[in-house]
């Protein structure tokens, strides 16, 4: 059981550290001073975290695999969403993700993390793919327990960090000086994401 956890753990980890739309979330967040809605963002995003590694206990890859269809929507629907973001983050320049300090209440920072991450399918994907190389032929509940709380902790842990680190002083001053290029920098790593999901559902469609 604690090699299985161990082999989970790294994998996650990795992915974690890989940079996307949802580090870039936080990190703005906390970089344009607004370290409390960027904590709650971390935790919609480890909420859609906790719903993607339980679905995949329960055997929503397979449903994918089963009707691809319903994954190929779902990979619609992360595209545009990301491209929506990437759009905001565009037009407003050198203004923050949600352009009024007053209106990133901790729902809408915490609904921001939570789509953010919940319309992206690949993370069912990710999620199945390890699960089943990491666990035994008849994984018990315990470990399918404990594999989805260590996600969890994984998850919340990382981007707290990232609200924290970004959230500090230098940093906020740092990028008070370039707003604007990081701004549209998010913005199109964010549309080169977004991009790419439709054009790998628009792959696969074709397959």
């Amino acid at each position: 059981m604690l090699t299985t956890l161990i082999t989970i753990w790294i994998l996650h980890v990795a992915a974690l550290a890989t940079p996307g739309a949802n580090v870039l979330l936080v990190s703005q967040l906390a970089a344009s001073d607004r370290a409390q809605s960027a904590v709650f963002a971390a935790l919609g995003v480890t909420l859609g975290a906790f719903v993607w590694a339980s679905s995949a206990v329960l055997g929503v890859h397979a449903l994918f695999q089963a009707f691809p269809g319903l994954r190929l929507a779902l990979q619609i629907a992360g595209g545009v969403y990301l491209l929506v973001v990437a759009g905001r983050l565009w037009r407003s320049g050198a203004a923050a993700l949600i352009e009024s300090r007053a209106s990133v209440s901790r729902r809408a920072a915490f609904r921001l993390g939570f789509l953010t991450n919940i319309t992206n399918p690949k993370s069912a994907l990710f999620f199945g793919s390890v699960f089943a190389a990491s666990f035994p032929a008849a994984p018990s509940p315990l470990l399918q327990m404990a594999a989805v709380a260590m996600i969890v902790t994984n998850a919340l842990s990382w981007h707290i960090l990232l609200a924290y680190l970004f959230s500090r002083a230098q940093v906020r001053s740092g990028y008070s000086r370039v707003r604007g290029l990081a701004n549209r920098m998010a913005a199109a790593v964010v549309g080169v994401l977004g991009l790419g999901l439709l054009v790998a559902t628009l792959r696969d469609a074709r397959a």
